[in-house]
This record gives structure tokens, sequence and C-alpha cells, in this order.
């Protein structure tokens, strides 16, 4: 930007005749010369700082704005650059820009003075806030991916609110915007935003609303300063609904925007961030249906290559188990056929033939054998068979009687079985201690091992070899 040209105020005209733009202009160039002469210094807070070699911003404080120009040869005095917020004292000259008809403070040389009050209250409320978790990513709620239904908090007349709806238009028209037409500067503002967003937040299941977008444009700290009140941060904090806020320009920074859900840097990208593109959709949609026809093709495949091994393995089984099946029923008819009484009778008749044959035979080879003597040999000898056998089952019995365990026991012996029923055949297997049961020939005996010395058996020399033996 060129320094602003001195403006010559023409000689004034007579009567009633309009002045003309120029001479106003002059006038006022003037006037500002002749009222604020030389330089002036000026403390105040920098704000809505920009870097265009020259250097732009405003000097402001709680009643008033100027704004300033710092031109780059002053600018390479000072060092780091300007940032928003800060207090500083700034020495220069009033000008009248009369190409663009704007009044300038011209700045020879700035001094930093520390940090603005704005700054200062910004600063302490943000770290009360992160105290107590308002800005914490756990409790931000997860943006819907399909909303119905998008309230827009915004002035009616902002340019903010056209760009969300040509960015709505554009993407999804079939997603609906409601407008709740609120103030958004100004000392006012900030209780009429919170009690839209309470208003919202309780009733969004009636009106049907998913998500909203708190949003405006670019602006002076000053013309932001509502989004950073406590009473905006604690609406957004109890909003039941997700809150996207995108307030002025990116490098601007709001409590409302840190507290939120989701913080966009401009309008449109929020409108962006809930609003799904209708062409990504489709495309998603027709790659949907092209996996889910391929994964039905597959299974159906799969499904009939199963269905093809079952059926013949249960065309094998059935096969296999119907011819078993048949084998059995013949086996089984074979059977009954032997069981039925004709055929009983039959070979009944069969072998009593064959007896009768064998019988004919040995009698006509015995015709001449006397048959007197024949039978007094066979009884005689069938006699002394009985004798032997009966002799011997006698033996048998006297010997079985002899050694069953009842008839030992009953002749004085015992035996000793252990806690788990064990015999005791040796006095190795027990100790001291030990639970023994002694059976007798009429009942039991329960003892304990004592301590004293086993009494060994004696050798097999010393035995009486008239004691018979235990069994």
């Amino acid at each position: 930007m060129a320094a602003p040209k001195r403006v010559v105020a023409p000689p004034a005209q007579v009567g009633d005749a309009p002045w003309t733009v120029s001479h106003l202009a002059g006038e006022i160039d003037g006037a500002l010369r002749k009222g604020i002469a030389g330089a002036v210094r000026v403390m105040g807070e920098v704000s809505g700082f920009r870097d265009r070699t020259h250097w732009y911003f405003d000097l402001k404080d709680e009643g008033a704005v100027v704004n300033c120009v710092m031109f780059a040869s002053a600018a390479r005095r000072v060092n780091p650059p300007l940032r928003d917020g800060e207090q500083v004292i700034v020495k220069g000259r009033v000008e009248f820009y009369s190409k663009g008809g704007k009044v300038s403070f011209i700045l020879d040389s700035l001094e930093r003075a520390g940090e603005g009050p704005l700054d200062r209250a910004f600063r302490e409320l943000s770290a009360a806030l992160k105290s107590q978790g308002y800005f914490e990513i756990e409790r931000k709620k997860v943006l819907p991916r399909f909303p119905r239904r998008i309230a827009i908090l915004t002035s009616r007349s902002a340019a903010a609110l056209q760009d969300v709806i040509n960015t709505r238009n554009r993407r999804c028209p079939a997603v609906e915007l409601i407008v709740i037409d609120v103030p958004v500067q100004g000392p006012d503002a900030a209780p009429i935003i919170a009690r839209a967003i309470e208003l919202l937040s309780k009733n969004h299941h009636r009106l049907g609303i998913d998500a909203a977008i708190l949003t405006r444009g670019g602006g002076s700290k000053e013309d932001l300063w509502c989004f950073n009140e406590r009473v905006v941060a604690d609406a957004i904090f109890r909003c039941e609904i997700a809150l996207v806020a995108a307030i002025g320009h990116e490098t601007d920074t709001t409590i409302a925007e840190l507290v939120a859900d989701e913080r966009c840097a401009t309008p449109t990208q929020a409108a962006m961030r809930l609003i799904p593109d209708k062409a990504e959709l489709s495309r998603q949609l027709d790659s949907t249906l092209r996996r889910l026809g391929s994964s039905l093709s597959r299974n159906a495949q799969i499904a009939e290559r199963n269905c093809s091994v079952l059926s013949h393995k249960l065309s094998a089984g059935v096969l296999a188990r119907t011819r078993t099946a048949q084998r059995n029923i013949t086996g089984l008819e074979l059977r009954l056929e032997r069981l039925r009484p004709q055929a009983v009778h039959a070979r009944m008749i069969a072998r009593l033939d064959g007896a009768s044959e064998r019988l004919q035979r040995a009698i006509d080879s015995a015709i001449d054998i006397d048959l007197a003597d024949v039978s007094a040999r066979l009884v005689a000898a069938l006699r002394a068979a009985l004798v032997r056998r009966a002799t011997e089952i006698e033996s048998v019995e006297k010997h079985l009687t002899a050694v069953a365990p009842v008839r030992v026991l009953e002749r004085g012996f015992s035996i000793t079985l252990d806690a788990r029923g064990k015999l005791v055949r040796r006095i190795g297997e027990v100790r001291t201690g030990d639970r023994l049961r002694t059976r007798v020939s009429d009942g039991s005996i329960e003892s304990t091992v004592g301590g004293s010395a086993p009494i060994r058996k004696p050798s097999k020399a010393k035995q009486d070899d008239n004691q018979p033996d235990l069994f």
C-alpha cells in the first residue's frame, strides 16, 4: 500500500453549489492535520494482524478500534512479528486516504507493552474449562454418518449460512437443514446463542435433528468474542447432539470451537464434515452391491459343491445300507424258512430216514451175533462205567470240602487283611500302627499292629510234616 497522498482542498465554492467529493476529502484531511498535528503515541491491543509485506491490523481498547498501517521499512525494525492480543505502544500520524475513503493511523515505531485484556480473558477461561474436562476428546460425541436433519445456528443474513446451503445442495440435497437465526456478534449474542443451543438439545428428538452446526464468517476478535463466553461453552458442553463449530477464519480460535465435538476451519468444511457426498455414496453402494453379488455367487458355488458331495456320499451310504439290509433280509428269510414247521418236519424225516438206513445196515451186519450175549455184556460195561464215574465224583467232592475256606477256618486257621482289604501274607507287608482285620470261622477281629519284635515263621526243616497246609 503506497503512502497516502496529501489532499489539497480547492477553494470553497460560493452559494449553495454542492462540494465535490475531492473537496470534501480535502476538508477532512485538513481538519485531521489541523486537529492532530504531528506524531502521537497510542497504547492498545493488536487485533486482526495481517502481514502483507506491510503490516495491517486494528488497535483497540474497550471503547474503540483504529485501523493501523505499518509500512515494511518500519516493520522490519520490529522482531518478532506481532500477534493478536499483544498490548503495544505505537507512534505515528493520522492520515486520510482519499482513494479509499479511509482514515488510517500510519505507524513509524512500535514497542510491546504486554498481553491484552481479551487475550488474558481467553487464556484464563481456556485454562479453567480445560481443568474441568470441557476439551477432553473422550467426552466428545461421534458425528452421525447419515444425518437426516441438521440445525444451523447462525445469523440468517450471514454469508456462512449460504455456504452451508450451497454445500448441502451440491453434496446431498436429501439432508434437510433447519436454520436457527441467532445474532453472531455483540453484547447480547452470547446468551441468545446459549439459549438456542439449550432448546435445540432439549427438543432434538421431537424435531428429528441429528446434529448441529454453529458458524459465522470472519471478523475481529471483538466481533467473535461472543463465542468465547462461558455461557456458550456450558451450553455446548451439555448439548445432547453432536455439534460442529466453524467460527471466523482458519487462523481464528474460539472457546466454542474447543468445546464443540469437532472444529472446522470454514462453514463449508463444517457442512462437508456432516453432509455425506451423494456421488461417493453411490460409488460405495455400487461397490457394495458388486462385492455382495460376488460373495453370493461364491457362496452359491460352494453350497452347490457341498450339496453334490453330500448327495454322492448320501447315495453311496444309502446304497450300501440297502444292500446290507437286503442281505440281512435274505438271511432272515432263510432262517425263517428253516424254522417253519414244514421245514423242521422235513429235516426230522430226513434224519430219521438216515438213522433208519444206518440201523438197517447194522442189523444186517449183526444178524449172526447172539443178541442176548451182546445185551448182557453191554449192561455190564455200562454198570462198570457208572461205578467208576461215581467213585471219581465222590473223591472230587471230598477234596473240595477239605480245601473250602470255611472248612479251613473251622480247623483253627484265620485270614488277615489290611485296611485296603488286601491279604497279608508276610510280616514285611505291615508296619507299626497299621489297622488289620482278622477273619475267623464265626466273624472278624479288628486290631492294630504294635511295636514289639515280630515272630518269624519257623523254617521248613523244623515244621511238623504231619501238620496239614492251610489249603
